[in-house]
């Protein structure tokens, strides 16, 4: 009976994931480069877009993946610009569509102080830790001095 249970349960995953496929969003395959107004649209844009990531590659800003996605998000972005929104306006935007990981320098918040604190926290507590390792070994070495030397 179990073999049955799990040779059913994958032939339901199989069926959902070929079911679910066309359901992906599909990128816009326009791959005509964006035109601008003038160099200060242009500075301004690389410059939004480096400070956000690529939701797809994850790794890579906006500016530097040549995703399909992030050609749409840049789009969308110069789109947001000249509708007269600030960057700030537009990071809260992506950041309302794709959540805080948008941003390569997310806010200070509690939900992100371990993120910009729990390096220097792991960093302090490794110090206490050698620094306690280093005094142990010290004072074995003081309270028991060597015998075997003759003086």
């Amino acid at each position: 009976m179990n073999r049955l249970a799990y040779l059913v349960a994958a032939c339901v995953l199989t069926l959902a994931s070929l079911l679910a496929a066309p359901a992906h969003a599909q990128a816009n395959n326009d791959s005509t480069p964006l035109q601008f107004r003038d160099a200060a649209e242009e500075e301004r844009l690389h410059d939004l877009t480096a400070e956000l990531r690529c939701v797809m590659c994850q790794n890579q800003s906006l500016a530097d993946s040549s995703a399909p996605i992030a050609h749409d998000l840049r789009r969308e972005v110069l789109k947001l610009m000249r509708e007269g929104k600030s960057n700030g306006e537009i990071k809260d935007y992506l950041v309302a569509r794709y959540g805080e990981f948008v941003l390569y320098k997310p806010s200070v918040e509690p939900t992100t102080w371990l993120l910009w604190f729990g390096p220097a926290l792991l960093l302090l507590v490794g110090a206490f830790v050698l620094y306690r390792i280093v005094s142990k070994r010290s004072r074995r070495e003081i309270a028991a001095p060597n015998d075997d030397q003759e003086w």
